[in-house]
């Protein structure tokens, strides 16, 4: 297969997912379109280097995570990642039945968003991963840490997101 077909099938099977990754790490609609166009500029370059170590989606993951980090430069440390995701997928990362019911209510939603935002920039990539639906072996491919060290990392987000929503809930 010729290099131009496998990228227009990549970026054809991709293209929602990493739409979705813009989403996140940008809420102006410009900024969201010259991300797009610069993973795929990315994915273009890098196409002929990948050696299949892993699969291809954590290979696209890797990098539209990577160039989103790059493209938003020294101020990725203060990136908001934007939850316009479906609220169960938001009460899956919270393990709490009854948040999708709290979620409803929009100050819920935004305490939320405001948590999110106070988290680094690998808790932002995990919590963003992981509202992708990625596994933990997956999400330990595309971060470049160990999956155990995923899974602690994803436990302490979760229960601090829990106590620190339980917290501002009695306010």
């Amino acid at each position: 297969m010729k290099k131009e077909e496998q990228f227009n099938r990549l970026v054809e099977e991709n293209d929602n997912r990493i739409r979705r990754i813009c989403s996140y790490y940008n809420s102006n609609t410009t900024d969201q379109k010259d991300m797009y166009q610069e993973i795929l500029v990315n994915i273009w370059k890098s196409l002929d280097n990948f050696r299949g170590d892993s699969s291809i989606n954590t290979w696209i993951y890797r990098i539209a995570i990577n160039t989103s980090l790059s493209y938003t430069g020294k101020a990725y440390k203060h990136l908001k990642v934007m939850v316009d995701a479906e609220q169960h997928k938001l009460a899956s990362i919270m393990d709490v039945e009854t948040l999708e019911e709290k979620l409803v209510e929009e100050k819920q939603l935004q305490r939320l968003q405001n948590e999110l935002n106070t988290m680094s920039v690998i808790e932002k990539a995990l919590i963003s991963l992981m509202l992708e639906g990625l596994t933990m072996k997956e999400i330990a491919d595309v971060i470049g840490i160990t999956e155990s060290n995923v899974k602690v990392k994803i436990h302490r987000i979760k229960s601090q997101l829990r106590k620190k929503l339980e917290d501002t809930s009695h306010d």
